[in-house]
């Protein structure tokens, strides 16, 4: 029993030091670098075939891509869906 005890005793002083020993996990910012992907303007995307819009829009041209969300909000408009 003195032995199971120890055993015990010990498995738990070594998974408290293990739990001590995680490294900080910190990203090191670069000042005045953006690290990240570039981000394009919304409508110079292609417009992706998708069964839940109906509105498309002309790569490039902002109107088209204005009004096909101009055209997405109506629909989830409850008001003008109800009537």
């Amino acid at each position: 029993m003195r032995r199971l005890l120890l055993a015990a005793t010990a498995l738990v002083f070594v998974g408290g030091l293990a739990a001590c020993g995680e490294r900080d996990q910190v990203v090191v910012y670069k000042q005045g670098k953006y690290q990240g992907k570039p981000d394009t303007l919304p409508w110079d995307n292609d417009p992706k075939a998708s069964l839940h819009t109906t509105s498309t829009w002309t790569k490039g041209d902002k109107t088209s891509w204005e009004s096909a969300i101009r055209t997405r909000n109506l629909y989830q408009n409850e008001l003008t869906r109800a009537k």
